[in-house]
C-alpha cells in the first residue's frame, strides 16, 4: 500500500484534528459503548484507516516498512492516560529469545505515535486526533528498554513470574494480559514444573511514553 515510510506517516498526518467518530463514520465502523470490553478498539480503527496488515500477528503492524503504530490516549493538556501495550510475553521456552531477536525489540525499533486526546470522562466519539511522529529508540532508551526486558525475562525464566509486579522496570512493565482471570496459559513455576498463570504482556510506562512526548514536541 505504501511505498515508504513518509508515505504513511503523511497519511497518518491527514487524519491529524479528525475526531473517533468521523474516522468511525468514514469507515463504516460502530463505535463501543465504552472501552472496558474493547480495549484495543482505537488502536484498532487506525489501523484500518491507515491499513495495517499484520492484525494479531506477532509482527509490526506494517511489516513491509518494519513499522509498528502505537496509539497514545492522552489528556488534553498532554499527560498520557494509560501504559502502552507492547506485545505479549512469552512464558515458556526463554532460553532461545535474545533481546535483539525479541517481539519487544521488534515492535519497538521503529513506532509511529499516534496521539488520541480526550480524558476518560468524554464520549468515545468525541475523541481527537492529533499529529504523529515517527519515532527509533535513542542508545539510552535502548539501553533502558533492553536492561528491563533482560532482568523480567530472567525471572520468568527462574520460575518467578507470579512474583513480578508492575513496579518492576524502569519503563518497561509486566502486567497480565487477559480479558479476564479465568484465561490461563503454561509458564515455568518455582520448582521448575508447569503452572497455569494469567497471560502476561509487556507495557511502556507512561513516564517514559511522556518523556517521548516531552521529547518530540519540546513540551
Amino acid at each position: 500500500m505504501y511505498q515508504t515510510i513518509d508515505e504513511l506517516v503523511h497519511a497518518a498526518e491527514q487524519l491529524a484534528g479528525t475526531t473517533l467518530a468521523e474516522l468511525a463514520e468514514n469507515l463504516s465502523v460502530a463505535i463501543p459503548s465504552s472501552l472496558r470490553r474493547e480495549k484495543g478498539w482505537i488502536g484498532q480503527l487506525l489501523e484500518l484507516a491507515l491499513g495495517a496488515s499484520a492484525g494479531s500477528k506477532p509482527q509490526q503492524d506494517f511489516p513491509e516498512l518494519g513499522v509498528e503504530l502505537k496509539t497514545l490516549p492522552l489528556t488534553h493538556n498532554g499527560t498520557p492516560l494509560e501504559s502502552t501495550f507492547v506485545c505479549t510475553a512469552p512464558l515458556l521456552h526463554q532460553q532461545h529469545i535474545k533481546w535483539a531477536t525479541s517481539n519487544v525489540h521488534h515492535k519497538l525499533s521503529t513506532v509511529l505515535w499516534v496521539p488520541i486526546f480526550g480524558d476518560r470522562q468524554q464520549t468515545l466519539g468525541s475523541r481527537m486526533i492529533g499529529n504523529p511522529w515517527l519515532w527509533h529508540p535513542s542508545e539510552h532508551e535502548e539501553q533502558l528498554l533492553q536492561q528491563d526486558w533482560e532482568e523480567i525475562m530472567e525471572l520468568i525464566a527462574l520460575g518467578r513470574v507470579e512474583s513480578i509486579s508492575a513496579r518492576h522496570g524502569q519503563v518497561l512493565q509486566l502486567r497480565p494480559k487477559a480479558a479476564n482471570g479465568k484465561s490461563l496459559t503454561p509458564a515455568i513455576g518455582r520448582n521448575g514444573s508447569l503452572i497455569q498463570t494469567r497471560p502476561r504482556g509487556f507495557y511502556l510506562r507512561s513516564s517514559f511514553t511522556q518523556k517521548l512526548l516531552q521529547d518530540q514536541f519540546h513540551l
